[in-house]
């Protein structure tokens, strides 16, 4: 359920904006977008895990909250990561 190392060094790499960049809202909306992807997976096959769903939901508001900071900050780059992750459709 949880993302593994390798998964998530791959993310990193494909969304980093320099060198040792790991917390750029960049890379933390990517990572937030594949576990709430595989948090979905889960809860279609288990519709009464509500402790997963809670987390589901905290994870999706926090991910909306870095989109909304990315947003005000630079324009070009929130329209980059959204088409790039195939968000707002």
């Amino acid at each position: 359920m949880a993302l593994t190392q390798e998964r998530k060094n791959e993310i990193i790499a494909q969304y980093r904006t320099h060198e040792n960049d790991t917390g750029s809202p960049e890379v933390q909306v990517a990572v937030l977008t594949e576990q709430i992807t595989t948090l979905n997976e889960h809860l279609r096959t288990h519709k009464k895990d509500h402790h997963s769903r809670r987390g589901l939901l905290k994870m999706v508001g926090q991910r909306r909250n870095l989109l909304t900071y990315l947003r005000n900050k630079d324009v070009t780059r929130y329209r980059q990561v959204v088409d790039k992750l195939g968000l707002r459709r």
